[in-house]
C-alpha cells in the first residue's frame, strides 16, 4: 500500500484540527502503522504536544522550503523527528513558517514542497497526517496538493458552520489545479448533546452537507485537555474515553473508504 495521507483543515480556528490530528495518529500508530504528522501551523500546536520547541526549532518544515527555495534536494528524512511512541513521528513546525507567503509564496514550485517531500518518504510511512494553519496560503496550498482526502472538522456551533463555506470555496478553488478531484469529509466536533444549540447545528450539518458529511460525532471531552498537558494522545492515554472511542469510529469509517478505494482503483 502506498502512503495514504488526509489534510486536516478548515479555515476557522479552535475547532479541533489539532486534536483530530494527534487522536487520529496515536489511533493509527497504536495499530501498528507508521506514522507521520506534519504540523504546517506556524503557531506549532502540534510541535509543541509533543514536547518540541516551535520557537527555537531548526529543520522540520521550514528547512523544506529553504531547501527548495535554493534549489537543493529537500531531504525529507533529516526534517523528521520521532516521538516517544513507537510508530509515531512529527516534523515539527517552527514560527518562522509565518513568513513563508512573503518571502517564497510567489516563486515556481512552493505549492508542491509537501507532495515531493511526502513523495521521497513513500517506503517509510504508511500514514501521513496535515495539521494545516487556519488561513489560505503556500502551507494549505501545499496541504490541498499533497493529500489524498481532506478532513474538515467543523464544531457544532452555528458561526462555525458559516466559516465552512469559506473553506469549501477556498477547496473548490484549489480543485482546478488538481489533475484528480480531492475526496473530502466534514467532522461534526466538539458536540455537546446537553445544549439545543449544539444539537441545532448538527441538524443544519446533516441537512446542508449530508453527502460529505461523516455520520458520527466527536462529542465533548474534557479528556482532551488532561492528554494534552500530558503531551500523549488521548487514545495512548485513555483508550476508554469518550473521544478515543468517538475517533476510533472516525478510524474505522477512514480505512473502510480507503480500503474501497483501493478496490476500485484495482477493478
Amino acid at each position: 500500500m502506498s502512503t495514504v495521507t488526509w489534510a486536516v483543515a478548515n479555515q476557522k480556528g479552535g475547532v479541533g484540527k489539532t486534536t483530530t490530528t494527534v487522536t487520529l495518529g496515536g489511533l493509527l500508530a497504536l495499530r501498528g502503522h507508521d506514522t507521520l504528522l506534519v504540523d504546517l501551523d506556524p503557531h506549532g500546536s502540534l510541535t509543541a504536544y509533543f514536547g518540541f520547541d516551535p520557537e527555537g526549532a531548526t529543520g522540520g518544515v521550514y528547512s523544506l522550503y529553504q531547501r527548495s527555495a535554493e534549489r537543493k534536494p529537500l531531504d525529507a528524512y533529516a526534517a523528521v523527528r520521532q516521538t516517544r511512541y513507537e510508530h509515531l513521528y512529527v516534523m515539527p513546525a517552527s514560527t518562522a513558517q509565518a513568513t513563508l507567503d512573503r518571502q517564497l509564496g510567489t516563486r515556481e514550485g512552493m505549492g508542491l514542497v509537501i507532495k515531493r517531500a511526502i513523495a521521497s518518504m513513500q517506503d517509510r510511512f504508511d500514514f501521513v497526517l496535515l495539521d494545516c494553519p487556519p488561513m489560505l496560503g503556500v502551507l494549505m496550498v501545499n496541504a490541498l496538493a499533497a493529500c489524498d482526502r481532506l478532513l474538515i472538522p467543523v464544531q457544532t456551533e452555528f458561526l462555525a458552520i458559516r466559516g465552512l463555506d469559506r473553506m469549501l470555496h477556498t477547496l473548490q478553488m484549489v480543485q482546478k489545479s488538481r489533475k484528480q478531484p480531492l475526496e473530502y469529509l466534514v467532522v461534526p466536533t466538539l458536540f455537546d448533546r446537553r445544549t439545543r444549540a449544539s444539537t441545532q447545528a448538527l441538524w443544519e450539518l446533516r441537512d446542508q452537507y449530508r453527502d460529505c458529511l461523516w455520520p458520527g460525532v466527536i462529542t465533548v471531552d474534557t479528556k482532551f485537555r488532561e492528554a494534552s498537558v500530558a503531551g500523549e494522545p488521548l487514545p495512548v492515554m485513555m483508550p476508554e474515553a469518550r473521544g478515543s472511542q468517538a475517533y476510533a469510529r472516525l478510524l474505522d469509517w477512514l480505512l473502510n473508504s480507503v480500503s474501497h478505494y483501493q478496490q476500485k482503483a484495482v477493478s
